[in-house]
């Protein structure tokens, strides 16, 4: 009876032991749904989570929630494309050590017949007016995410508050209002990279790009440990020196679809 005692507490250790080895090898990441929807994630986790004996949890939101959920302690990392939100975040407190990882662009994608004649400009703020005074359907993330952002910026440029049956929040991810987008035949602001993703799922042309107010860039930054004490942060400077370090740059500029690059490193050396 003792043996058999001894075995049962020996096991019951074993086990308290697994499950604390456990929760030290896990990453809680919030990100935006462009790298999850654009196939980023896929081929950019796996040489990290084999080498550092890790499992990434990941949460697929908008940059706005994405952030929230660092703001709340429930993630240990972000990856989010909003500058100023960003910036926001590391100045209340909630987040240190930003670094820049990547950048695209956004794209104005639309109908081929355009009703809206916005195919030609090479402003951003000209072809949001148009699509506005010809009331044809715009598709809006409406999800307060990094793309969301940028399309409140452009339509504050432009002097207009978006409203009517023609402007439609989708409250989506980016992969789900470029299918909507296409279905109404409308039109919307998206990432490139999402937008290269979905090319072979849906009939919709570029019709505006090169602006500079669509530039894209993707910042990663770790969840203050002062401010939640529970956050990984072994693992989460491990993740951001991964991300910004030969190994994962090299990945994300490798990373095509369709023949086509859908982001650029750009951690500073």
């Amino acid at each position: 009876m003792r043996k058999f005692l001894a075995l049962c507490c020996t096991i019951a250790l074993a086990a308290v032991i697994v499950a604390d080895a456990g929760a030290d090898s896990r990453l809680r990441l919030s990100t935006t749904t462009s790298t999850e929807n654009s196939g980023l994630l896929a081929v950019l986790l796996p040489p990290f989570e084999k080498a550092n004996n890790v499992k990434v949890d990941v949460i697929s939101v908008g940059t706005g929630k994405a952030l929230k959920l660092g703001e709340n302690g429930d993630v240990d990392v972000v990856l989010v494309h909003a500058r100023g939100l960003e910036d926001k975040f590391v100045a209340d407190g909630f987040g240190v050590d930003r670094r820049d990882v990547m950048y695209n662009d956004y794209v104005l994608i639309g109908p081929k017949e355009d009703p809206a004649k916005v195919k030609g400009t090479n402003s951003a703020v000209e072809a949001f007016k148009r699509i506005a005074a010809s009331k044809a359907d715009f598709i809006s993330r409406g999800d307060e995410s990094g793309t969301h952002q940028q399309e409140k910026l452009i339509w504050k440029e432009a002097g207009i508050k978006p409203e009517g049956k023609w402007y439609i929040a989708a409250g989506q991810g980016m992969g789900a209002v470029i299918q909507m987008t296409f279905d109404k035949k409308g039109y919307t602001l998206a990432d490139r990279g999402t937008f290269i993703a979905f090319e072979g799922k849906i009939d919709l042309p570029i019709l505006l790009e090169g602006d500079k107010s669509l530039f894209n860039p993707y910042g990663v930054i770790a969840v203050n440990p002062k401010k939640h004490p529970n956050v990984n942060k072994e693992m989460t400077d491990k993740f951001i020196n991964y991300l910004t370090g030969p190994e994962g740059q090299k990945i994300i500029a490798d990373f095509k679809k369709n023949g086509k690059q859908l982001f650029f490193p750009d951690a500073k050396k």
